[in-house]
């Protein structure tokens, strides 16, 4: 069983789930009833809430906060300084807390640096949301999100890469196909 490395100046509350082979460096804080998956980076000044849960292989680079109510998936890349919210209408001076709304990021998304994702809302597998993007509605499979307010641009590949008209991923040679307005890959292998 490979250990998990904390630094000295993080603080992990009691309670809290580390997987095995997870890095957690300078100056986070994972709260007490977080759960974080096996393999996974958290950067420096990375904050995990006591709800929140985080799959297997998860990057989250830093100054990232993931609050209760966001639930990221095995695969998930969270750029530098990217933002997630968790009540739709906060107020100092009104407590929300039983108003969270779940954030769901599926399987391999890529979440690009300063990119905000609104609460309450699912972003679909191996989807990829561009630097800067404000994502206020759900997000397809595969799909290509940016802008603000994001809107697709376009599909991509598992790896990450852009598709052309063709659906065939330039690097690996990866097919996928459109059926019902969702992009789906041709193989099951993948």
């Amino acid at each position: 069983m490979k250990e998990p490395f904390i630094h000295e100046t993080a603080c992990i509350d009691q309670g809290a789930e580390i997987g095995e082979g997870t890095k957690i460096w300078h100056f986070c804080h994972v709260m007490s009833g977080a759960k974080i998956g096996k393999d996974c980076i958290l950067g420096q000044n990375v904050f995990i809430g006591g709800k929140a849960c985080i799959g297997n292989r998860v990057k989250i680079q830093n100054n990232v906060s993931v609050y209760d109510s966001v639930e990221l998936g095995d695969d998930v890349f969270c750029g530098p300084s990217c933002v997630f919210t968790n009540v739709k209408n906060p107020r100092s001076e009104i407590e929300r807390k039983s108003e969270f709304l779940p954030t769901i990021v599926k399987k391999g998304v890529t979440i690009g640096a300063n990119a905000t994702i609104l609460c309450g809302i699912t972003l679909g597998e191996y989807s990829f949301i561009g630097a800067g993007a404000l994502v206020s509605t759900g997000v397809k499979p595969y799909a290509l999100m940016t802008g603000v307010p994001a809107r697709q641009t376009g599909w991509v590949s598992r790896s990450g890469i852009k598709l052309g008209d063709d659906l065939i991923c330039p690097e690996t040679g990866e097919r996928y196909m459109i059926e019902d307005e969702q992009l789906k890959p041709l193989s099951d292998e993948l």
